[in-house]
């Protein structure tokens, strides 16, 4: 889908707040309403805006660990992926699962209170998995960036 400057401008107002009304972008960008109204309804039917979400401050929320967990297989073979996906898919505290190349099969990214509830996930969740055959294991000390603002 190719996008056009006026697009840009509106998917960078949303992802800067998405509380922005349709009336805020439509003065932001100098255009009047029902077009701002009808581009965002296209881009909404289709994809590119997917959701609407609100970022929530995990440490006041009391998640002060991030952790990334690098997590090889006993086999890299579809059924055993498929398998540790679905079980992924139901922890909480995975808020990110990539397949990726390179020595490990997956990359995770788990939020979580601290250390102790971290050592309970790993040995009651994650390395109980039979799909699993490593995991190693990398604590964030401090975040420089984090952002959910994609590139457009």
């Amino acid at each position: 889908m190719a996008l056009d400057e006026i697009d840009k401008k509106i998917l960078r107002l949303l992802q800067e707040n998405a509380h922005y009304t349709l009336k805020d972008i439509a003065n932001k960008i100098n255009l009047s309403l029902t077009p701002v109204h009808d581009r965002v309804k296209r881009l909404e039917k289709e994809g590119v805006i997917e959701k609407y979400v609100s970022i929530l401050n995990k440490k006041k929320l009391g998640n002060n660990l991030t952790v990334y967990c690098q997590v090889t297989l006993t086999k890299q073979t579809y059924d055993t992926s498929e398998g540790f996906n679905q079980s992924i898919l139901s922890m909480a505290e995975v808020v990110e699962c990539n397949y990726v190349s390179g020595n490990f099969d997956y990359m995770l990214k788990v939020i979580i209170p601290d250390m102790e509830s971290y050592h309970h996930f790993h040995q009651k969740k994650l390395s109980v998995l039979p799909e699993v055959s490593l995991i190693n294991t990398v604590f964030v000390i401090s975040e420089v960036k984090s952002t959910t603002v994609l590139p457009i």
